[in-house]
């Protein structure tokens, strides 16, 4: 008799897999106090116009520039209201020195526009709608999504494509690939948390070079694809 579970064969062998690791990822970083990714720690706000500037600042720089430069900004403009006030030139000035900071403030700028003219003032709850925005991707949408809206989504950033293709479990060459492989995958559960998970992991343990192996809770189940040295 055929089973009505849609997730077969290899799906459901890469779902079980990648939620049992995630699963000892989640206990190891629990047992360490390994702090959350920046973005998470909007999540009691649930305000997704925080958390869509604060992602898009957060694009190749590090958290603890993205913090600071993302508390100056909401500081300037609480709301959409505010940010629709502010010039160009003011927004680059106060979020400098995130990576392309002039890039970003015309694109929040721009965003803010859309928002306010197309939207109502309002963020977006759906994956399509936050995907046509200027400089929205896949990453940035899905933890909209998930963190501000508190709806499903999956977050695949460099870490979470770099880490469960280290692991051996898929074969990818990039974050949006990983994200069509394992969205299907992954129950409602399990795409809320991966990238929370994966975040901190990558940062402080599962790093992109020379990882800490050593310490790893996975270091005998991890296939260690692409790693050339580890501690």
């Amino acid at each position: 008799m055929r089973s009505n579970d849609k997730t077969s064969g290899k799906d459901r062998v890469l779902r079980d897999k990648t939620i049992a690791f995630l699963k000892r990822v989640e206990r190891f970083l629990a047992a360490h106090d390994v702090p959350e990714p920046a973005a998470e720690t909007l999540k009691n706000e649930q305000d997704p116009y925080r958390v869509l500037f604060m992602t898009l600042l957060s694009l190749r720089t590090r958290d603890d520039v993205t913090l600071p430069a993302s508390d100056r900004l909401f500081r300037a403009a609480p709301n959409l209201a505010r940010l629709a006030e502010m010039a160009e030139e003011s927004i680059a000035e106060i979020i400098f020195p995130v990576g392309f900071y002039r890039t970003k403030a015309r694109t929040i700028k721009r965003i803010g526009e859309i928002l306010l003219k197309k939207f109502g003032g309002e963020v977006p709850k759906t994956l399509e709608e936050l995907l046509s925005l200027p400089g929205v991707g896949l990453k940035t949408a899905n933890l909209v999504l998930t963190v501000g809206h508190r709806k499903e989504g999956l977050c695949v950033d460099i870490h979470v494509h770099r880490i469960v293709n280290r692991w051996g479990f898929i074969r990818t060459r990039n974050p949006d690939e990983t994200y069509r492989v394992l969205s299907p995958s992954l129950p409602s559960l399990w795409k809320r948390k991966a990238n929370k998970i994966l975040v901190s992991f990558g940062q402080h343990l599962c790093r992109p070079v020379s990882p800490y192996c050593s310490k790893c809770p996975l270091s005998a189940d991890c296939d260690r694809i692409e790693v050339d040295k580890h501690r």
